[in-house]
């Protein structure tokens, strides 16, 4: 991994749509956006903050979150997540995490990212079906 430090910076957007509602994602029975759908956004900015650092065969997995979910955003409505790296622990990275749709902040948190080397990660994973 190139040397990265703290203060970078990611972000994702998508659409509160089909897919991502609760009544979809069995997270409720709203046609609103989901909490999974939000974490998930929030966990993909902070890859994309990562992304440029990231070498060979290296990724990171997600290892924690604590994120509370603020404001339904209704179907049809961008939403954007952000991420700040706040801490680098060897191969550990802690952000802050935020979501909001076209009206303002709807999420907050944080999130914690390991790295991992994709082929020894997916042999010791795979090894679980022996």
């Amino acid at each position: 991994m190139k040397d990265i430090k703290t203060g970078a910076k990611g972000s994702a957007t998508v659409k509160a749509e089909k897919g991502r509602l609760a009544s979809d994602m069995g997270s409720g029975c709203l046609n609103v956006f989901a909490t999974p759908a939000m974490i998930a956004l929030m966990e993909n900015a902070a890859c994309n903050a990562l992304a440029d650092f990231l070498e060979g065969d290296e990724t990171t997995v997600g290892t924690a979150l604590d994120v509370q979910h603020l404001s339904a955003t209704p179907e049809g409505m961008d939403v954007t997540a952000e991420s700040v790296l706040t801490d680098v622990n060897g191969r550990e990275f802690t952000f802050d995490v935020t979501a909001s749709d076209e009206t303002g902040l709807i999420g907050k948190g944080t999130h914690k990212r390991f790295l991992v080397y994709s082929g020894k990660f997916l042999e010791k994973t795979q090894s679980k079906l022996k």
